[in-house]
């Protein structure tokens, strides 16, 4: 089984190239086995004329690593300031909705005059957003800041004082705002496999089980591979799941282990990296007993959370997706293979335990517990419990099956080769900008400051995609400070289509995301405490996986 391939030596021979490769923020010259890139069109971002250094070096046969700098450091145009939480003022619709970055005009002009007459240099400023493929843009709302200030201590220092006088907020760098005129610098790394001349193996990996997460620089080294990237959405808190469980599809081996979240895109490899391609997934599930067929809400999840939404009927508070939220439901009906975990997950309601030959061994109450050798599991909570226990006794046959279902509501049955890793919104189709936000749950109603901060502001990503000579090409964006500005997600579309992309996605991005070869980090991730652990990954490796 290719996901729990133990290191070896042989991934070795092929990156001499790469050895003592430095991180992207620390390069000035060539690293050994570079070579600069041929002409091409250079990033869209800022001004035209910034310099832009690019080089290219070749990890293994039909896989390149481009680490491209654009801009300038110390951009005499940007700064530090001082963000203020706006709460809900007399003059707002809402009084006491709780503070956050956004409001409307008349709620930010009235704290800005009570920090003003506090002695604090406040301002209140318009947020507008451009306009995507489904998404109107316009005017998100106004935020308040106070101060410009040449350091990020400096700023904190006048954070302190606002906090003092009972104020919150946060010390922010306006690079991070994603103003055209802005002139980086910008710290983005690209991953090239060509399957004309690839002859390695490119999968997802989630480790030794879904419901724990490793770093990107773990997984890459248990499978030995040349290099990786982070993956998909998961699970970050346990109070929204399992930390670890994809919070979307999930597919490794060919095997679904995740159900998508309803209609969002997905990116499909193949371990020959030939085919890559970005799809929009459903699925069908359904527990087949004594006297009936039962409908299945879920795979390898923590029963009544859904991560991202996007399930079904009498989700609370919606079915279609919406990012970031852990949907509810006290009634489902939830299958667990041996990839779950050691344990499923415990609480009340019922458990059908079942051998490798589909027979209930047991039936557990409460449920959780371990799962006897290639069985799996089926968990009731609510009302569904009783529908569980109609069709499951002991000894029974309880049959469950799972359909992926493509946009045109075809099956779509991955072979053994074939991985699937969540992803949203899409950036790229058919080789133009096609951004969507609404569609994938992005645009949270009656909430511009979530919006603002995930989708129009910069931030560290991760993009996939396929080119027109059918390259998957894989890439990451330093971001979160002021050595590198990160990107905003309509950056990121235009990023990729720049890079010759035809299709592309983003995937997980934040403190995830993180690039590896030779077993080291090659940017720099953002989370103060280091490299993030993570749900999944996409890794190179030097020769093809027997499936």
């Amino acid at each position: 089984m290719k996901k729990r391939l133990c290191a070896t030596g042989a991934v070795l021979g092929v990156l001499t190239t790469l050895a003592a490769l430095p991180s992207v923020a620390q390069a000035s010259s060539a690293p050994p086995g570079s070579h600069p890139s041929s002409v091409r069109p250079t990033l869209p971002l800022g001004p035209t004329g910034l310099p832009e250094r690019r080089t290219t070096t070749t990890l293994q046969r039909g896989v390149t690593l481009t680490r491209i700098v654009r801009g300038i450091t110390d951009d005499p145009a940007l700064h530090w300031t001082v963000e203020v939480s706006i709460p809900g003022g007399d003059t707002s619709p809402d009084p006491d909705a709780p503070p956050t970055t956004l409001k409307d005009r008349a709620s930010a002009d009235e704290l800005a005059a009570d920090l003003r007459g506090d002695g604090f240099d406040a301002r209140v400023e318009e947020v507008t957003t451009p306009a995507t493929a489904d998404y109107t843009g316009g005017t998100l709302g106004w935020r308040v800041r106070i101060g410009t200030f040449d350091s990020q201590a400096t700023a904190t220092t006048e954070r302190t004082r606002l906090r003092a006088a009972g104020y919150t907020g946060a010390a922010v760098y306006t690079g991070w705002d994603g103003e055209a005129t802005d002139r980086g610098p910008w710290h983005v790394d690209v991953l090239t496999i060509d399957p004309r001349v690839f002859r390695g193996s490119l999968d997802a990996s989630y480790g030794p089980d879904l419901e724990n997460r490793e770093t990107t620089t773990q997984l890459s080294a248990s499978a030995g591979a040349t290099a990786a990237v982070n993956a998909g959405f998961f699970v970050l808190d346990p109070k929204a799941g399992a930390p670890g469980d994809p919070a979307g599809v999930g597919v490794y081996d060919g095997r679904l282990l995740s159900e998508p979240v309803a209609g969002r895109p997905s990116l499909v490899v193949h371990d020959d990296g030939r085919r890559t391609r970005i799809t929009r997934l459903t699925w069908q599930g359904r527990v087949t007993g004594r006297t009936a067929s039962l409908h299945l809400n879920g795979i390898n999840r923590v029963p009544g959370l859904i991560r991202n939404c996007g399930g079904t009927e009498g989700d609370t508070p919606t079915s279609l997706p919406l990012h970031d939220i852990t949907c509810t439901n006290p009634d489902e009906l939830v299958t667990f293979t041996p990839a779950y975990g050691g344990h499923t997950p415990q609480g009340e309601g019922l458990e059908a335990v079942l051998d490798a030959h589909d027979r209930v061994v047991e039936l557990r109450s409460p449920r959780g517990g371990t799962l006897p050798p290639g069985g799996s599991s089926v968990q009731a909570t609510g009302e569904r419990v009783a529908d569980l226990t109609a069709q499951a006794r002991v000894g029974d046959r309880l049959r469950v099956r799972t359909t992926l279902l493509d946009e045109r509501g075809h099956r779509v049955s991955p072979s053994p080769r074939t991985d699937i890793v969540n992803a949203g919104p899409e950036l790229v189709r058919d080789g133009r900008v096609h951004v969507t936000p609404a569609t994938d749950g992005m645009v949270h109603p009656d909430d511009p400051s979530w919006y603002y901060g995930w989708v129009h502001k910069r931030n560290p990503r991760t993009l996939a995609g396929v080119d027109a000579a059918g390259r998957t090409v894989l890439v990451t964006a330093d971001g979160r400070s002021t050595d590198s500005l990160g990107l905003s997600i309509g950056e990121s579309a235009r990023v990729a289509k720049s890079l010759g992309l035809r299709e592309a996605v983003n995937l997980d991005g934040g403190g995830s995301t993180t690039m590896v070869a030779n077993g080291a980090v090659l940017n720099t991730p953002s989370d103060a405490a280091g490299e993030r652990p993570v749900g999944d990954a996409l890794l190179i490796l030097p020769r093809r996986q027997a499936p």
